[in-house]
């Protein structure tokens, strides 16, 4: 059995669960898949699995090598695409990584339309607010706001995207409204905590002159879907990306504040390795995110006005 069979073998043998549905799917006898095993074993001299007579369970080995036996199939995947230039039909498994609250209001819809579109590219999306590692986390494409430094990555705009600060009416008819980034100071802002972010550094610019305001207030959270609740219920100031605000904008239930003053860009990036560039995919996928933002999804528009 070659090393690329071995993976192959592995992975089905995890995906299926049981050592006789993967005879089944494999066209051998229990006995001949449970002697492959043990020989996979023996050869690395390691448990890859724990088995009883009715399933199976990854060991701390086993786990390592099913990660890397993944992400080795995959990278042998997209060679093969390369060097056919096979482009007309994606295939395959794609591996997306996407913010919670933008991942379950807008891509997760994006995906749906997209697997009815190419059914034989197989989806996994994980949802996380924290900082990945794309060729360590085995992630395909990732989700994001705003350009990453790494320039081992190739980013692609994939929406227009900027922040906004917002409260609900009844907060700023019992409070007022800020007019100043200073006056901030003065107000309850609700700080959400993301990734590195500086923790409640809100950074507002107008014409050639920038200032950074040190925010405080009695609620804060790293959930962005909790703060957008907070801030609905007029509990205080937010800072949101557009994305996430926009039908509460347009219908009232919040109102910008300092809208004549930028925030730093939040554009939404598609971001992947630079070896997948050529992905079938990876590049039609991105196509119709695009696309589907452009034509679905509730994005903001230019009719959404500040407090007057």
């Amino acid at each position: 059995m070659n090393p690329v069979s071995e993976l192959a073998f592995f992975t089905q043998l995890v995906k299926v669960g049981s050592l006789a549905a993967t005879a089944r799917e494999l066209n051998l006898t229990p006995p001949a898949v449970s002697k492959r095993l043990a020989q996979l074993e023996q050869r690395l001299g390691v448990r890859l699995l724990n088995r009883t007579t009715r399933s199976i369970s990854l060991t701390a080995e086993g786990e390592t090598y099913l990660i890397n036996a993944q992400r080795i199939l995959g990278e042998i995947e997209e060679m093969e695409q390369q060097v056919s230039s096979s482009r007309a039909a994606p295939k395959g498994l794609l591996r997306v990584n996407a913010p919670l609250g933008f991942g379950r209001t807008h891509v997760g819809p994006a995906i749906s339309s997209f697997a009815r579109r190419y059914p034989e590219v197989e989806v996994q999306l994980q949802l996380t607010d924290r900082p990945i590692n794309l060729p360590d986390d085995a992630i395909d494409v990732a989700i994001r706001f705003g350009e990453l430094p790494d320039s081992r990555l190739i980013a692609r705009k994939i929406a227009a995207n900027r922040r906004r600060l917002c409260a609900a009416p009844a907060y700023l008819q019992a409070f007022g409204c800020p007019q100043t980034p200073r006056e901030l100071l003065q107000h309850n802002c609700i700080v959400l905590r993301q990734n590195d972010a500086a923790f409640g550094s809100w950074r507002l610019s107008r014409g050639k002159q920038s200032e950074s305001v040190k925010v405080r207030g009695t609620l804060s959270t790293n959930d962005g879907e909790v703060a957008l609740n907070w801030a609905l219920d007029g509990q205080g100031i937010l800072m949101r990306a557009e994305w996430n605000l926009a039908d509460h904008l347009r219908s009232g239930r919040l109102v910008e504040v300092l809208s004549d003053y930028h925030t730093p860009p939040a554009d939404i990036y598609a971001v992947y390795l630079e070896r997948l560039n050529l992905s079938a995919k990876v590049a039609f996928f991105i196509e119709h995110l695009r696309e589907f933002f452009r034509r679905n999804a509730d994005g903001p528009d230019d009719s959404l006005a500040g407090w007057q």
